[in-house]
């Protein structure tokens, strides 16, 4: 049980500070070009995506967490894992495109590869835990918000 809860602990911590290294992207454009463009009738209001993503990364470090404490040696946990890292650096991508490159098309196709590989990283998360795979719920169902919405943008501007 200690070494289930160090590994969700580490994967938290790990979420957390791709939130963060995110957010950092995200500050350079917040107040300036992002408040330039045009949105969606739909966009909700900045203060907004700060909790919401708090939220997800941590879900999605419980859920790494869980996958992980089944065993690295195992090679469905890999390929979840792996799978699961790679949409963590889609993730990344996706703020330094948008908010530090502003180029909300380039994002568009970042967004969309994550969309398609969330849904891969639930299926072997699915095959490995099925709660680990619920946890990601929230989360697939955000970045497809958040791809509407950059699409709704990018088409605006």
């Amino acid at each position: 049980m200690k070494k289930k809860l160090f590994r969700i602990s580490i994967a938290i911590l790990l979420c957390v500070l791709i939130g963060l290294l995110s957010s950092i992207a995200t500050q350079t454009s917040i107040d300036t070009w992002y408040t330039t463009l045009n949105k969606p009738s739909f966009t909700p209001p900045n203060w907004i995506f700060g909790p919401v993503w708090t939220v997800l990364y941590i879900m999605m470090g419980v859920a790494a967490g869980i996958v992980w404490s089944k065993g690295f040696y195992h090679k469905w946990v890999k390929t979840a894992l792996y799978h699961f890292g790679f949409q963590l650096l889609l993730n990344v991508a996706w703020s330094v495109f948008f908010f530090g490159l502003q180029n909300p098309l380039i994002a568009l196709l970042d967004i969309v590869a994550l969309l398609i590989l969330l849904l891969f990283t639930i299926k072997w998360f699915t095959i490995v835990n099925s709660v680990a795979a619920y946890l990601l719920i929230p989360y697939i169902i955000w970045v497809a918000f958040a791809t509407a919405l950059n699409f709704g943008i990018w088409q605006l501007n």
